[in-house]
């Protein structure tokens, strides 16, 4: 693990004999939506600590509010942490396992005189809180007695009253600068069928009370929080001390901030509820799920978020760190392939029309062990429609009229002759020739030619559909929206691109759902899930890194 302050505050630890020398780290995920690239920092944060120091990291559902919870989310976040690499063997534990423990820890305060029912609403209760610059007011029953608050909060428990009628409120302090101190509320009534415990409660713990008494219960040494929480600390420390309870460390470390990217739960649920994309999967969205069906690596996002490191600072990553974290991983990985996303079909002219042949090709050249496999050619091939220019502007050096170029693994060939649509005037195909001592590639009178271009031959091609997928918002900070305006508004409209009449080397008849692969001059590709059998599907996760479309850019303007 590498070096940074909340290891430092660790190994203090260890030095004056804190804890006895024990780590024992959370991860505490709600169930109420799919993990997104935010939680696996905090995943691989608080795993890699407790491994780091011989410790446990404890899974643990926060499952304290049944009206936003599913059993849906609880089984994709324990796929999510596996998928990322991580085990946390007999350490799965529930909120909802303690909730009579924590019910009587309450009523401890309750006796303790440190608690109290109270009839205001919720938006009373924000009235009575004040502000910043002006101190709370208190609650006309904050000195309600001990019996009459016990025999409350005891029918509280029973179902007597409906929700929003009471709540149980800590007694601390409504002067106090934090306004997490002015008497927060610890519980609610909440007539809600709960994915665990069913209909066996009807009051549920707020986050601020439960979530140090779990870490409490679960003895763990070194609660580790995002910023957010930096100034509810007081009450976590407040609530542990008045129980008299095991008391971990709460350290708050800056959340992950993407550029183009959306971190926020809820508005991550708008997004599918509203059907801007096809779920939590969806290859555009930044959840965990996502970046694997994508064609994301659990490799890549640990070795991502170990560069980005840990700070106590919050600031922005671009999101180019991530994308370039995939481009390394799969460039050692991945297997070359050829395909031909938008096809231009070519015709050998001095190519005899009843042959073909297998040409040797290499499948990684990062990883000499991947070996080579075999290619087909013949008369007729497609090549990506961009790599032909009637009229090529200055520094394009792929097919023109007159022109050579290398077919990679293959021949030199040279285009002499270009057929038009009659109505529309567009290229329909290339008509070309080819120097047959120049198999493999290379020219035997040492000429030398200024691009290679991938290619298929249209005899043995397979037909397939490819996604291409761009940032999901148009502004590099979709959590910022000005007056008038939704989040929704920056949705890019151009953020997938379906292209159903792709041809692709037939190597890839057989891919199965989740293969990745480098489509040669054009990115990484992995097959997704609604593949079948002869018809397959690839969604892009990342481009490579292209010359060419930077000049064109810059020479439009762009």
């Amino acid at each position: 693990m590498p070096a940074n302050f909340i290891q430092d505050l660790i190994d203090e630890h260890a030095r004056t004999g804190r804890f006895g020398g024990r780590v024992v780290t959370r991860f505490p995920p709600e169930p109420n939506g799919y993990l997104h690239i935010g939680h696996a920092k905090s995943i691989c944060l608080n795993f890699g600590l407790a491994a780091a120091n011989g410790g446990a990291c404890n899974l643990r559902f926060d499952d304290t509010n049944p009206t936003t919870e599913e059993l849906e989310y609880v089984r994709a976040i324990e796929e999510d942490v596996r998928w990322l690499g991580f085990d946390w063997g007999e350490r799965l534990y529930y909120a909802s396992n303690y909730f009579e423990q924590m019910y009587q820890y309450a009523v401890a305060l309750i006796r303790k005189g440190k608690a109290y029912v109270c009839d205001l609403s919720a938006e009373e209760i924000g009235e009575y809180r004040g502000s910043f610059t002006v101190p709370g007011r208190d609650s006309p029953w904050r000195n309600r007695g001990v019996e009459e608050n016990l025999e409350l909060f005891a029918r509280m428990r029973a179902g007597e009253f409906p929700d929003g009628a009471k709540t149980l409120r800590a007694k601390i302090d409504m002067a106090s600068p934090n306004l997490n101190l002015r008497d927060p509320v610890m519980y609610r009534i909440l007539h809600a069928r709960h994915h665990r415990t069913a209909d066996a409660w009807c009051i549920y713990p707020m986050y601020d009370w439960a979530h140090g008494l779990e870490d409490s219960i679960e003895r763990v040494t070194h609660s580790i929080c995002t910023l957010e929480f930096e100034n509810h600390r007081p009450l976590y420390d407040w609530f542990l001390d008045e129980l008299g309870v095991h008391h971990p460390q709460q350290i708050e470390f800056a959340r992950l901030n993407l550029s183009y990217t959306l971190m926020s739960k809820r508005k991550l649920l708008e997004l599918v509820r509203r059907g801007v994309v096809a779920g939590w999967d969806d290859p555009r969205m930044p959840t965990i799920s996502g970046l694997r069906r994508r064609g994301y690596t659990p490799e890549a996002i640990r070795e991502f978020c170990a560069r980005i490191g840990v700070a106590k600072a919050d600031s922005v990553v671009d999101v180019a760190q991530l994308e370039h974290a995939i481009r390394e991983d799969l460039n050692r990985r991945a297997a070359r392939v050829m395909a031909v996303l938008r096809p231009l079909r070519v015709v050998i002219e001095n190519y005899p029309e009843d042959r073909s042949e297998e040409l040797e090709a290499i499948n990684n050249p990062e990883d000499p062990s991947a070996g080579v496999r075999r290619v087909p050619f013949s008369r007729v091939l497609y090549v990506e429609r961009e790599d032909f220019r009637e009229d090529p502007p200055k520094q394009f050096f792929r097919l023109a009229p007159g022109r050579e170029v290398r077919l990679r693994y293959a021949y030199f060939v040279r285009c002499v002759g270009v057929t038009k649509d009659p109505h529309s005037g567009e290229v329909t195909e290339l008509r070309c020739t080819y120097d047959p001592a120049t198999r493999g590639g290379d020219a035997p009178d040492q000429r030398r030619v200024k691009a290679t271009l991938h290619w298929v031959s249209a005899a043995h091609a397979l037909r397939g559909e490819v996604r291409l997928y761009d940032s999901l918002f148009t502004r590099a900070d979709p959590e910022e929206v000005d007056a008038g305006r939704d989040f929704l508004d920056d949705v890019n409209p151009r953020s997938v691109e379906v292209l159903r009449d792709c041809r692709l080397e037939p190597s890839l008849a057989a891919a199965s759902p989740g293969s990745r692969f480098q489509f040669e001059r054009l990115g990484y590709f992995c097959v997704d899930a609604d593949s079948r059998l002869g018809a397959p599907v690839f969604n892009r996760t990342v481009t490579l890194r292209d010359t060419w479309a930077k000049i064109e850019r810059r020479q439009v303007g762009r």
